[in-house]
């Protein structure tokens, strides 16, 4: 399998998105692609199949927040202190879209290890939640809100949250690794009552936790791109073929 690595920085949600989807239409046969990337302005990602009712969409326009679809599921994530990751991987005999999830997981999990010694103590969630029950509570807005089997815990909050989607023969999983506390802002965004905002206020703070928070210091986004890649390299056992240009149309 030829690995290949894109860096595409700061763009819009729309544009964000695109990427990802053109990523699984032009990926060739024995070839698997990893992009990480942020967002400018922050961005409201909703599930494909989540209402975009669910967010004030004139609030977030007057703070300058975006709003998009995600292709994948799940519910909504405000993109903004974070970095983002997306595989696009083809489906074979070995790697099902469920162990292609579980293998990419332990694959970050090993890249942050690399970036602070302290991260060695994450761990993937070995619980999978009944996801019916749970989408009928006000926190079930929140992405972050619950932890999927095999995602990313530290001290069991959620540190990095991913979505999947099989397309074709092609899987592609993108996903947030929370770096500053931002993303809790997202509840100013969705239309909940006080009473629900001050729930789900509590239940993200329960939930989830950033590596500013657990480190104490602000995040070197060059150092854990490169810390990812290397635990990348040694969990897939393979070498980046880097490209400083991607060709994209948007």
């Amino acid at each position: 399998m030829k690995w290949r690595f894109v860096d595409t920085g700061f763009n819009t949600g729309r544009y964000n998105m695109d990427f990802d989807l053109q990523l699984v239409k032009e990926l060739k046969n024995n070839e698997a692609v990893l992009r990480f990337y942020r967002w400018k302005p922050f961005c409201i990602s909703l599930g494909a199949n989540q209402s975009l009712g669910s967010v004030n969409s004139e609030k977030a326009e007057q703070a300058d927040v975006d709003i998009v679809k995600r292709p994948t599921g799940g519910r909504a994530i405000l993109h903004a202190e974070e970095l983002t990751y997306s595989i696009v991987h083809p489906i074979t005999p070995e790697l099902s879209p469920k162990i292609l999830y579980k293998e990419i997981n332990l694959a970050l999990k090993n890249g942050l290890a690399n970036y602070h010694p302290e991260l060695q103590k994450l761990n993937l969630e070995n619980f999978q939640p009944h996801f019916p029950s749970f989408y009928k509570e006000a926190k079930s807005s929140l992405c972050f809100a619950v932890s999927a089997k095999s995602e990313i815990n530290y001290m069991g909050k959620k540190l990095v949250g991913s979505a999947q989607r099989k397309i074709g023969d092609v899987v592609l999983q993108h996903g947030s690794i929370l770096c500053g506390a931002f993303h809790k802002k997202l509840i100013e965004y969705l239309e909940l009552s006080l009473e629900e905002q001050a729930d789900v206020k509590k239940e993200i703070d329960d939930t989830t936790t950033e590596l500013e928070t657990i480190l104490n210091s602000k995040t070197n986004y060059e150092k854990l791109i490169t810390s990812l890649k290397s635990g990348f390299e040694k969990h897939f056992n393979i070498s980046f073929k880097e490209e400083k240009e991607f060709e994209f149309i948007s």
